[in-house]
């Protein structure tokens, strides 16, 4: 069964908050505290870790470690001229991990960066050079799959997605694309676009699916999912975080149980359609484990998309 196959994906957990539970020495971090993307050079065994315990929970896609590995954001740690070995590492430590896994696979995981198009942050020249060099690399390494992902500006994701597919031109490459937003709690991206706009802006890139990560937890994206079960014609995936966050004691703290997780999921998948699910921040590998026992055997429902 190849990845496009299956009725429904599992991606993985959180990267950076399940990292911060590790007890990882300073050497580790090569001088660039709080940049997860050095671990694949200094640290790869946390990593590799990391991954493992996903893909014993049962997820069928582990992302890399790529999330902030492009030039944009690796340039804030002087690391900007190891770009393409972060990567490569990356997607090797991600194949460590599923190795003796039968229908396992690897995104090539590519954040929005720290710079957005639309409020001057950055050109978008320069944005989509940053990006067609971490695309290079990823496919280079051979991931699956390749996921846009935690987009907050439409500016950016077309211009990520732009970049995206003249790469995969370039090298004559057909690799599924996956497409993943951002809404806030308010209702919109974060420079102000709805649901709708994002549906169609996106229309016209050959996305493997579109869906939302991040920011807030599944209640709060039931809405904007309902809307793409009717108005998007391809997959729709929902990466939530581990429920909303809030702030006990000065610390952040996630409140979804792993069962509750599931079962808002489930929901997702049974009246709305979705069929690539996973989780963002806060979701632990007994999240996953317990979505994963909690999808077996179920098939996505039909849904009926406007034209």
């Amino acid at each position: 069964m190849t990845f496009s196959d299956h009725p429904v994906l599992i991606f993985d957990g959180a990267c950076g908050t399940n990292l911060q539970q590790m007890t990882i020495p300073d050497e580790a971090w090569g001088g660039c505290d709080g940049c997860n993307e050095i671990l694949n050079l200094y640290g790869p065994e946390f990593i590799v870790k990391l991954h493992q315990s996903m893909v014993d929970a049962g997820a069928m896609v582990i992302e890399t470690d790529t999330f902030g590995a492009s030039s944009v954001v690796l340039a804030e740690y002087g690391m900007q001229d190891r770009v393409r070995e972060i990567n490569q590492l990356a997607v090797e430590n991600a194949r460590t991990a599923i190795a003796g896994h039968p229908d396992r696979y690897v995104a090539g995981s590519i954040g929005p960066g720290t710079k957005l198009p639309s409020l001057g942050h950055i050109e978008v020249e320069e944005l989509a050079r940053s990006t067609r060099e971490q695309v290079e690399a990823l496919l280079e390494a051979g991931v699956d799959c390749l996921i846009v992902e935690t987009c907050q500006d439409l500016l950016q994701t077309k211009t990520a997605l732009i970049s995206t597919f003249e790469v995969l031109a370039g090298a004559n490459c057909e690799l599924p694309v996956l497409a993943s937003v951002t809404i806030e709690q308010q209702g919109t991206m974060l420079v102000g676009s709805d649901i709708e706009a994002v549906v169609a802006t996106l229309e016209p890139f050959n996305l493997f699916s579109l869906g939302l990560n991040c920011a807030t937890g599944p209640q709060d994206m039931a809405s904007h999912v309902r809307y793409l079960g009717h108005h998007w014609p391809q997959r729709i995936s929902v990466i939530p975080n581990q429920g909303l966050p809030e702030v006990l004691n000065g610390q952040t703290v996630y409140p979804l149980s792993p069962e509750d997780f599931a079962s808002q999921m489930h929901q997702f998948v049974t009246d709305f359609g979705v069929s690539i699910v996973g989780g963002c921040c806060g979701t632990s590998p007994a999240h996953i484990k317990a979505l994963s026992e909690k999808l077996a055997g179920v098939v996505p429902a039909v849904r009926e998309v406007s034209q």
